[in-house]
């Protein structure tokens, strides 16, 4: 069984949801103009990461076969209700303007499947871990592409953030270019754009890693032996 500090380090890294599986693309590249909207999202779809692997763990050893995958959804699907149900008590305004994707968290794919295969054959202390580590991995990737559409298409940041920390927060607004707006980058389009730029960088930087750890050989000394009659 992995350790600890490989699932942490998969989840965040090595096999990101959304930069290395490709998974949750939909609401990821619909919702992340800004960082607000990115930030809740991701939070929301954290809770159900961590709560169904929790779940699926301790009923791992009572659930038949024939029945798993449809028991994974209704578990999934509650954690995604409470999920909503704290966005409507808290941050309803933001929770309209997420709109559907807050319940189509059930049908992302990297929830199923960290709950069928890993969660369904782990304890529980790995099973948080693994949701955890692969919720705030999916989190970090919505932050950083709402911060760059945020910032190359309105020039600010952390815009309405009040909608989901309180009216304190709108004092954090960073206003980096006044009057500006680049449409490209508020729509999908520019959503595409990004992630390109992201999965791109991870690749460099994973072609870097691995070109230092490849050992350097030490050349051979050329030793002629020379014979004579």
């Amino acid at each position: 069984m992995k350790s600890l500090q490989e699932i942490s380090l998969d989840g965040v890294w090595h096999n990101n949801p959304a930069l290395v599986q490709l998974l949750g693309l939909c609401p990821l590249l619909a919702v992340t103009s800004s960082v607000v909207n990115a930030l809740g999202l991701g939070l929301a779809t954290l809770l159900v990461l961590v709560g169904s692997n929790c779940a699926v763990s301790l009923l791992r050893d009572y659930v038949p076969a024939a029945v798993r995958l449809p028991t994974f959804v209704i578990i999934i699907a509650s954690f995604v209700t409470c999920a909503e149900l704290l966005m409507q008590a808290f941050t309803y305004e933001l929770y309209t303007i997420l709109g559907i994707f807050i319940p189509l968290i059930v049908t992302n794919c990297s929830i199923l499947g960290r709950a069928d295969a890993f969660a369904s054959k782990h304890p529980l202390l790995p099973s948080f871990v693994d949701g955890f580590m692969m919720g705030l991995g999916f989190l970090l990737v919505l932050l950083i592409l709402g911060a760059m559409r945020e910032l190359l298409g309105q020039g600010t940041l952390f815009d309405n953030m009040q909608l989901l920390f309180g009216a304190e927060a709108a004092s954090w607004k960073w206003v980096l270019i006044e009057d500006y707006s680049f449409l490209f980058m508020i729509l999908p389009p520019g959503a595409f754009f990004g992630m390109g730029i992201l999965i791109a960088l991870k690749n460099l930087v994973d072609a870097e890693i691995k070109r230092r750890q490849i050992p350097v050989q030490a050349p051979i000394a050329d030793r002629r032996v020379r014979v004579t009659g």
